[in-house]
């Protein structure tokens, strides 16, 4: 099979002065053309860049390539300014669906948001949020007493969805991980894998005494009374990694905490 080639690459940084510096030093080396001109997108920073960058150009359908000039960098290659073509032509795809987010506030308002790494219901003060789970029109969860609850995909697994006690998951698996923020009741509770294809409605039961926020990666809705999440399979983010660093490859070496 012949390698797709990417000759012209759009580059966008975040504000360090290390990804700056790269920024200046690549343009130079490679040009820049606008994002809906080019072959590819070069994002130089951290994590919170590269989601910020699939975010943007999500329904564009180009390829987005990720070099670490931020801190933590699960989502990015490793920095070399050389040969950048070469290695872009060389690169594997990972595609990503994101979630689709939409809430119903207490006073009737309706917000849409898509997710690449999950979806979050949280409290919104001190008292515990109340909710009920319902998986494809049948109720799963009467109520659930905790800090809230998740929707993860694949890519967000190893992110927030780890941090509080839920599985990883292969980037190819057809799952999403639902899971429990701090459950209260039941106490056992450790979460579910949901299908892909599953839709997730969570209702908050004493939403004006227990007030709750619903957040999609970065964006966050206030005061919600029901949250309905799903995959968006409409949509396709293409992601660039290099050979042997993929992140089905990361995912899989997180499983056994390397």
């Amino acid at each position: 099979m012949a390698q797709q080639r990417y000759e012209r690459l759009a580059f966008v940084a975040s504000s360090g002065t290390e990804a700056q510096a790269a920024r200046t030093a690549l343009t130079a080396a490679y040009g820049d053309h606008p994002p809906d001109d080019a072959d590819a997108i070069v994002a130089l920073g951290g994590d919170g860049l590269m989601l910020q960058t699939m975010h943007q150009h999500m329904r564009s359908g180009k390829p987005i390539y990720g070099m670490n000039r931020g801190t933590v960098g699960f989502l990015m290659n490793e920095y070399n300014p050389g040969d950048l073509k070469r290695r872009l032509a060389a690169a594997r795809v990972t595609v990503i669906h994101p979630l689709l987010m939409r809430t119903t506030g207490v006073q009737g308002a309706h917000h849409l948001h898509h997710a690449i790494n999950e979806v979050s219901v949280f409290r919104q003060t001190h008292q515990a949020a109340r909710l009920r789970i319902v998986v494809d029109d049948l109720e799963r969860m009467s109520e659930l007493v905790a800090d809230g609850v998740m929707v993860a995909t694949p890519a967000g697994s190893t992110a927030y969805n780890l941090s509080v006690g839920g599985p990883i998951l292969p980037i190819n698996t057809a799952l999403m991980a639902l899971t429990p923020i701090s459950p209260f009741r039941p106490r056992r509770w450790r979460g579910a894998l949901l299908p892909d294809g599953a839709r997730v409605v969570i209702e908050v039961l004493e939403s004006e005494k227990r007030p709750v926020a619903a957040v999609a990666d970065h964006y966050e809705a206030r005061d919600v009374k029901r949250v309905e999440v799903v995959s968006d399979k409409s949509i396709a983010i293409k992601m660039l990694f290099d050979p042997g660093h993929s992140l089905e490859e990361r995912i899989l070496r997180e499983q056994f905490g390397a």
